[in-house]
């Protein structure tokens, strides 16, 4: 393996075992729980599923740090199991955390339960304002947490800030770069202390698993797997197979994903029947020069409010005749969805306007069809009957 290789080289050859296992190109499935010992010598070493350390685990490990250019990698069993290991591997009880607010529905979820469960308490700041960062600062402060682009309005905050500010006052800074994908932005790079992924999205990019990824440093990741081989979310040598798949086509599919997701933002920007279109890649996005700066492309999800509210909304989706109504997002095939009623279900309507969510909000994810059939779809869709 070579740190001078491309992302595109990367995501192939990077953590392929070699000599090939019986002269296999393709990494074959270890269906195998245990192993034999060898000469371990440290209890990281030991072969065994629960520890995520087979020949699968470790191979994929080593390709998702080559990508994010880290020391070191772990695959999860989810996303989630990826941000509350992270979390709860840095953190304490009577620790506090600051963390952005407009993030995804189940990181809001856990800091407003799981975390305050076990005496840690976490303020919301906004991004864009740094002073209310300092405020924010307290004794106890362990980690700043945000996200690359948030899900679903699609903001790019200060991001150089928030690992300034961290590294000034000794703070774990962690960012879930799912959205965009170490093909677009690698974190690490910035100077994140924790990247994390739902894998289960682009990295795989196939829709039919579940994983999660934490790369960082050795120090970082020895103190999560320390928690993670305790708590046991393993993930499955299927899916490992499956993810280490997917993970080979990753630029390849970002490229195209993100480039029709910048002509569809462009093309519903200047639709009568949109009120708003939220995309960093359009030029009067007050985050497009930051995105601009720092990332390969500007994501694959555009998010829109309609004019005419949540029945207009409503009735634009269920037109739709290419994209299902389904709340991920990643995968080849175009979805979409209103976040009010997946990654938000549920929560009280106070909560839902703290944290600015419009019930008639629309999330694409773009897919890898065909551009003039997405457009088609999409304006069939938007037609008032």
């Amino acid at each position: 393996m070579s740190s001078s290789w491309k992302a595109e080289t990367q995501a192939i050859h990077s953590g392929e075992l070699h000599p090939r296992v019986e002269g296999a190109i393709t990494m074959p499935i270890f269906q195998s729980s245990t192993f034999v010992l060898g000469d371990a010598q440290d209890y990281r070493d030991i072969r065994y599923i629960r520890l995520n350390t087979t020949p699968n685990h470790r191979a994929l490990a080593q390709k998702m740090a080559a990508l994010e250019g880290t020391e070191e990698a772990l695959v999860t069993s989810s996303g989630m199991a990826a941000i509350t290991g992270a979390l709860l591997s840095q953190l304490r009880a009577g620790d506090h955390v600051i963390a952005q607010n407009h993030i995804y529905g189940g990181t809001y979820k856990v800091f407003q339960g799981l975390v305050q469960r076990y005496g840690i308490s976490v303020s919301f700041v906004s991004l864009d304002d740094p002073d209310s960062w300092e405020d924010a600062c307290q004794a106890n402060t362990r980690a700043f947490y945000v996200e690359s682009i948030t899900n679903p309005w699609l903001e790019v905050g200060d991001l150089k800030g928030v690992v300034d500010f961290a590294q000034q006052r000794g703070l774990v800074s962690m960012i879930d770069n799912t959205f965009l994908s170490p093909a677009m932005f690698q974190p690490a790079a910035m100077g994140f202390d924790l990247v994390l992924h739902s894998a289960s999205k682009y990295l795989n990019g196939h829709s039919d698993l579940v994983a999660g990824v934490i790369a960082g440093s050795t120090q970082h990741l020895n103190a999560v797997s320390d928690l993670m081989n305790l708590l046991g979310p393993c993930l499955d040598p299927h899916a490992c197979f499956l993810l280490q798949r997917g993970l080979k086509s990753l630029p390849m599919r970002m490229r195209v994903q993100c480039a029709q997701a910048q002509e569809l933002a462009q093309m519903l920007d200047q639709h009568p029947e949109v009120d708003r279109v939220f995309y960093p890649g359009l030029p009067d996005s007050p985050y497009y020069q930051r995105a601009r700066e720092w990332f390969g492309a500007f994501g694959a999800v555009v998010s829109l409010l309609p004019k005419g509210g949540v029945t207009r909304a409503q009735q634009i989706i269920q037109r739709l005749q290419l994209m299902d109504e389904a709340p991920s997002l990643g995968g080849l095939e175009s979805l979409v969805c209103r976040p009010a009623t997946t990654m938000y279900a549920g929560m009280p309507a106070d909560e839902l306007n703290k944290l600015g969510i419009d019930p008639a909000l629309i999330r694409i994810a773009v897919g890898a069809e065909h551009i003039d059939d997405l457009k088609a779809d999409l304006n069939q869709a938007l037609q008032r009957t």
